[in-house]
């Protein structure tokens, strides 16, 4: 045998040695340490799995709910909504029960309903701005203007995706308050925004059209 190959093997027979002494030391942590990490995969996997079977639970009954609603079933849609329980679709549901309630003419409760949603920070900032917008919208005939602009404030900004909505708040509030040249105002910046939705520009032209007749001949 070689001076190499004898080395080799003394060395092969040192490592096995330390190896066997690590394992008499700490075998029994090594083991437990591999259960945990089997069992914490397993864990995970299984939460997943059950995150998926609420998900997909809830999604089936919001969208039952809204199936109902469309026909105009709305107590019965309404009771759908207790059972939904995964996050996202539980918010989403809640926002259509404001929506169920404006249908049913409920407005008062509609728009607490939208304000509760718009002042709870769990429901994600797009969702509270749009209840913030529907509440508008729910008010718009009945509210002072004043109350209506400390409601939409913020939106009318440039880039912000509600500023065409917040306009057509108030600018119905201005109507209805028969403040025709403040309307007159948001319905000329509505008009000039190229970024108008059509549905509310064409709306905001019909206002227009209305509005002329009653403004001071200049």
């Amino acid at each position: 045998m070689s001076d190499d190959a004898l080395f080799r093997e003394v060395d092969e027979e040192v490592r096995q040695e330390q190896l066997k002494k690590l394992w008499d030391r700490h075998g029994n942590l090594l083991v437990a340490l591999c259960v945990a990490i089997v069992l914490a995969v397993a864990g995970f996997k299984g939460w997943q799995a059950w995150q998926t079977k609420q998900a997909e639970a809830a999604g089936q009954s919001y969208f039952a709910m809204t199936k109902l609603a469309g026909k105009q079933q709305f107590d019965e849609a309404l009771k759908l909504i207790p059972t939904i329980g995964q996050a996202g679709y539980a918010h989403l549901a809640k926002l259509r029960e404001a929506g169920i309630l404006l249908a049913q003419g409920k407005d008062d409760e509609a728009v607490k309903l939208f304000d509760a949603i718009a002042a709870d920070t769990s429901y994600d900032a797009a969702l509270r701005d749009l209840a913030r917008i529907r509440a508008g919208y729910a008010l718009a005939d009945t509210a002072k203007p004043a109350e209506l602009a400390t409601r939409v404030a913020g939106f009318d900004v440039e880039g912000n995706p509600w500023r065409h909505a917040a306009r057509e708040i108030e600018a119905n509030a201005a109507w209805k308050a028969k403040d025709y040249a403040a309307a007159d105002k948001l319905v000329k910046t509505i008009l000039l925004d190229p970024e108008t939705p059509q549905g509310l520009r064409q709306r905001a032209t019909i206002l227009s059209d209305l509005l002329l007749p009653l403004l001071p001949k200049s």
